[in-house]
């Protein structure tokens, strides 16, 4: 009798992918000789034997590659379309407002969307710092308290000319009207938030078009211009066929008021962009999709006699999902119920690593392990070790369980697509749920062509007492995290294969 193979993580990886095991598995992760590559430089691997885990690994070029890749695709999609305006990419800088994040992006090219007060006084900072330069367009999204007004008006008064307010309500403008300098104004279509009936909650933002009209009248009797129509839909929207079909709505109204406004020139179609971060078979053709969203535009445009927009796309989640991930271990393995999977119990929190497991619905996050990639599969849970709750699982209990090296404990994970709104919503530098430290990190940043690192060591037991107002004890247990059994030389991988470059 011939013996079945028994199928290994290598082999489940294969069927799903295609993947032969050493090169590009996917945009931000590569495997060679048996060990993990981050963006294809990075040795995962070496980072774990050298500082143990649990650590988050930031590697800021990735945000560059994503930046230039889509402004790349946008390029191509006007010369085959011979679309006659520019395109602009924008940061939506509250899927991670990490000055690493925000200053690469914007080294990138990226122009600068904001949502709240805070977003605003930081490009405020950047702007007279340099670091933002005063070509880049600064959108500012959300409904806006005094203080995100006063900011706007501030922004302008100190020199800066592209700040551009989109009207969220009426009020807002009656307020920013009386800015003693010409502001650009943009308008928000309410309409598109849940026109298709998929994104409820999005509807809240923006204004009618009855209020639209009203918005436009007041601002032509003024030193002031309307330059914007944005028409926000959804994230991570990867039906390409349903986006642009809700997006003609939005185009035809942008071209009405067109004919009206002869300022108006950008037509913002907002975030909604969907990343590879999250599955490893996702596939978006986002150059298809341009040209597609660029011919539907040159085609209704011409129908209304009116030119071509702007461009304006706003990408959150896809500028910085993929240029950070977690190493975490296997710290034991408990028992699952009859006829349940295991549990590989991890050294953390998932629900503070991972808020999204817990508030987006069937989110899901690409995760492989550092080594035992021939080792037999097993079906299991992720469950964090210090915390008592029953919430702190993943994936959620409708869903499938993960299929993973079987392994007694000591098993590296890296969890990927970790880069947006994880940290935004557990809060960096925070008292976590069961006072769980926030991971050390290890950030990685690219200057002039060559990688420089800096750690920032694991949040201590003392500083989260501080936040909570206790006195710490000089006798407080540090929490422990998985330390290297020697110290080695950190290295990269060159596009050549060589493993000789440390930084």
């Amino acid at each position: 009798m011939v013996q079945l193979k028994t199928l290994t993580f290598a082999d489940l990886i294969a069927q799903q992918t295609g993947f032969a095991g050493e090169g590009r598995l996917t945009d931000f992760v590569s495997r060679y000789d048996g060990e993990l590559y981050f963006g294809d430089r990075l040795n995962l691997n070496r980072l774990v034997r050298q500082y143990g885990a649990p650590l988050e690994v930031v590697y800021t070029p990735q945000i560059t590659a994503q930046v230039q890749q889509m402004i790349d695709w946008a390029t191509q999609a006007r010369i085959a379309t011979e679309y006659a305006a520019p395109f602009h990419y924008a940061y939506a800088t509250k899927a991670n407002f990490a000055a690493e994040a925000v200053k690469t992006a914007l080294a990138a090219g990226a122009h600068y969307e904001t949502s709240a007060t805070a977003d605003l006084i930081i490009a405020h900072g950047l702007w007279r710092q340099g670091v933002l330069p005063p070509d880049r367009l600064i959108c500012c999204n959300g409904s806006k308290e005094p203080a995100y007004r006063d900011a706007i008006r501030q922004f302008r008064l100190d020199g800066c000319e592209t700040v551009i307010p989109v009207l969220d309500d009426l009020s807002e403008l009656r307020d920013l009207i009386t800015t003693p300098a010409p502001l650009q104004f943009g308008v928000r279509e309410r309409a598109a938030g849940n026109r298709d009936g998929r994104h409820p909650g999005n509807d809240r933002f923006g204004l009618t078009t009855a209020e639209i009209e009203q918005a436009a009248i007041l601002i032509s009797g003024t030193d002031h211009s309307l330059v914007l129509y944005h028409a926000m839909i959804g994230s991570q929207i990867e039906d390409e066929a349903h986006f642009l079909h809700t997006l003609r709505a939005s185009i035809e109204n942008y071209c009405r008021l067109r004919r009206r406004v002869p300022t108006l020139r950008y037509f913002n179609f907002g975030g909604g962009m969907p990343t590879a971060g999250y599955q490893l078979q996702f596939h978006f053709d986002y150059q298809r999709f341009l040209s597609r969203l660029m011919t539907t535009i040159q085609e209704i445009c011409a129908d209304y006699e009116v030119p071509v927009p702007e461009l304006i796309g706003e990408f959150g989640r896809y500028t910085v999902a993929t240029h950070s991930a977690y190493l975490v271990e296997v710290g034991a393995v408990k028992q699952g119920q009859p006829d349940q999977p295991d549990w590989y119990l991890v050294n953390g929190s998932l629900m503070v690593m991972l808020p999204d497991t817990l508030f987006v619905s069937g989110q899901e996050f690409v995760i492989l392990p550092l080594s035992d990639w021939h080792r037999p599969l097993r079906p299991v849970r992720l469950a964090g070790r210090r915390t008592c709750d029953s919430d702190d699982i993943y994936p959620r209990p409708d869903r499938p369980p993960l299929w993973l090296p079987a392994t007694d404990g000591g098993l590296i994970l890296a969890i990927f697509g970790i880069g947006a709104y994880q940290q935004m919503i557990s809060g960096r530098g925070g008292a976590h749920h069961c006072l769980t430290p926030e991971a050390a990190r290890f950030i990685v940043e690219e200057r002039n062509g060559r990688l420089s690192s800096r750690l920032v060591p694991q949040q201590d037991q003392a500083t989260i007492m501080r936040l909570l107002g206790y006195r710490p004890q000089p006798t407080a247990i540090p929490i422990p995290f998985r330390q290297p059994a020697r110290p080695v030389a950190l290295a990269t991988r060159r596009r050549t294969r060589e493993r000789a470059m440390s930084m």
